[in-house]
Order: C-alpha cells, then sequence, then structure tokens
C-alpha cells in the first residue's frame, strides 16, 4: 500500500480518534492502514459497475443515496461491486448518518478485515470537515530560516543573513505591540493553496537575543503577543547597507517575489545599517502594503502630484 511519492500520511487510527467514528468491521490489525491522499470517494461509479481508473487511496463515503442505490442491488451484484472499495489501497469507508452497513458490505469486509466506521455526521459535512482535516495533515511543507510575526494583522517572513538582526527587530516589533510566531526557525505549510508558518515546539514562544540568550517572550511580555500559526503575507528581506548598491527610494519597481512551496510571496528588500529603526521600517512597510492592498499607492500618488505641479509651472510660464 506504501508509495514512494507519498512521503506524508495519516493513520486510520487518528481519523478514528478525531472523528469519533464507531467500527462496524475489521479488527485491530485492520487500523494498519493510511491515507496519503486529501481527498474523498463517493463510490457511486463503482456501485453501478463502472470501474473507471480513479484514485484508489481516498476514504471511501458511503451517504444516503447510496445506501437508497444499494437496496436494488441483488446480493451478487453488491457482492463484485464492492471488491474495488475493499481493497488493499483503499484506506478505509465511512457510513454516514449512522446508517447501518449493508449486510453484504459487512460480510465482504470481514472476509478481507477491512475497517469500516459509523459516523452520526450529515456526509456533506463529514467530506468538507474530513478534507479539511487531511488537506492539513498532509500539506507540503519547508523549514525556513527567519523570523515570522503578525504585524497589524499581516504574517511577515523576516529573511537575511546572519548577523541581520532579525531578532532584535523581532523584539522591537514585540515590545511594540506586535506578534511574535516563530523566532530563527520557520516551519511552513501550504494548505489551501496559502502559505502558514509556526514554529517548531521546541522553539515555541522562545527569543534568541545575542549577548543576552534565549529569553521566554510569554514570561517577559505576556501570552497575547505570542501566536500559535499565521499566514504568509509578505517577506522583508533584511540586507547589509552598501553606499555603492542603489536602493528602491520612489517605489515604483516592479513587485519582487520569493517562491515558496510553488507559492509567490511579495517580498521586499531593506538595507540595514546603524542608526535606522528597523521596528518603525518593517511597521511603515507593512503599513504600505496594507494601503496598497485596499487600492492606495502612494507611488502614484506622489507622481500625480508632481505631474500636476509641472503642469502648473508650465501654464504660469
Amino acid at each position: 500500500m506504501a508509495d514512494n511519492a507519498y512521503t506524508k500520511k495519516v493513520m486510520i487510527q487518528d481519523i478514528v480518534d478525531f472523528f469519533h467514528l464507531e467500527q462496524a468491521t475489521g479488527n485491530k490489525d485492520s487500523l494498519n492502514r493510511w491515507v496519503v491522499i486529501p481527498d474523498v470517494n463517493r463510490p457511486g461509479f463503482e456501485l453501478s459497475g463502472y470501474f473507471q481508473p480513479t484514485e484508489p487511496r481516498r476514504v471511501v463515503i458511503i451517504g444516503n443515496k447510496e445506501i437508497e442505490y444499494i437496496s436494488h442491488l441483488t446480493d451478487e451484484q453488491q457482492r463484485e461491486r464492492y471488491q474495488p472499495i475493499t481493497d488493499g489501497l483503499t484506506p478505509m469507508i465511512i457510513v454516514t448518518h449512522y446508517n447501518e452497513v449493508p449486510p453484504v458490505l459487512m460480510q465482504v469486509a470481514n472476509e478481507r478485515n477491512f475497517p469500516i466506521f459509523r459516523s452520526k455526521s450529515d456526509t456533506y459535512r463529514l467530506m468538507v470537515d474530513l478534507i479539511t482535516y487531511l488537506d492539513e495533515k498532509l500539506a507540503p511543507e519547508d523549514t525556513l530560516s527567519g523570523d515570522l510575526l503578525v504585524v497589524y494583522g499581516k504574517g511577515v517572513l523576516l529573511t537575511g543573513e546572519s548577523g541581520m538582526g532579525k531578532s532584535e527587530t523581532a523584539l522591537e516589533l514585540i515590545r511594540d505591540g506586535q506578534v511574535l510566531v516563530a523566532d530563527d526557525r520557520v516551519d511552513v505549510q501550504k494548505i489551501h493553496n496559502e502559505l502558514f508558518g509556526h514554529a517548531p515546539q521546541l522553539l515555541k514562544g522562545m527569543l534568541e537575543i545575542r549577548g543576552i540568550g534565549i529569553i521566554d517572550v510569554e514570561r517577559m511580555y505576556g501570552a497575547n503577543v505570542l501566536s500559535s500559526r499565521s499566514k504568509i503575507d509578505l517577506n522583508i528581506h533584511l540586507v547589509s547597507f552598501k553606499g555603492a548598491d542603489e536602493y528602491e527610494r520612489i517605489g515604483d519597481e516592479m513587485v519582487q517575489y520569493r517562491t515558496i512551496l510553488g507559492i509567490d510571496v511579495p517580498t521586499m528588500e531593506i538595507p540595514v545599517s546603524p542608526g535606522r529603526s528597523m521596528m518603525a521600517l518593517v511597521e511603515t512597510a507593512v503599513t504600505n502594503f496594507i494601503l496598497k492592498e485596499e487600492g492606495y499607492n502612494s507611488t502614484e500618488n506622489f507622481k500625480k502630484k508632481l505631474h500636476d505641479l509641472i503642469a502648473a509651472s508650465s501654464q504660469e510660464k
């Protein structure tokens, strides 16, 4: 049942415990299966006798419509059509609305020691909840070096070379009322085509400041400055200031992006130098980012004012 293409899996027992399912067939050994596909299958084609090529690793959901259809099949038809949905690749079957498992299906499943469960949930509700659960558990992951904070409601990933002051900037932001998610290492997941970051369990709520060491942020500043997870909306990359380099001054350059797990994240570079308040710069950058999302562009407004000023000066001449 294993496939090298799938690196993450959810054990059947975890699903049973989370959704409080009642086991109808199979013994303890039957639970030694796993799910690798964040999707479900309502077996209409299989029950009708049309065995189309399909992804067999999905959880099978049998609702009221399937139960009604099964009641019109003969025992021989049922036995034949249950074969593909009780094989070694199919993880499990869940019967919703607390319906009774059809007797022939019970017999086939017990012969194969295949796990079938009953749920009190409505079919549509179980499908939505189960797909959401599997999508999060099986989400692609990556680990990034940096700090993740929530600044004015936006998830901001601070990155940069070692020694750029990421943790110190994070500390300033926390003291100003912003929220810490992760310091030094950010575990990132792609869920519903969006990126979410969280801290490794060992580092959760901790911040490393050179010259001081590890500090417990919650004990020092309170639980309200911590968040267990955040969406990643913006990447601010800290770089060392070099006088010979060109930096953005007006803000009319093309928006830069960093690709993380296939998602393009808006990215901006901020040069670091003595005397610059990185807290103020990050907060200003985020505020400007929010204004652009809302349709206000400071750069365009400035260019319009400049154009109007030049036009007015030309008319005076």
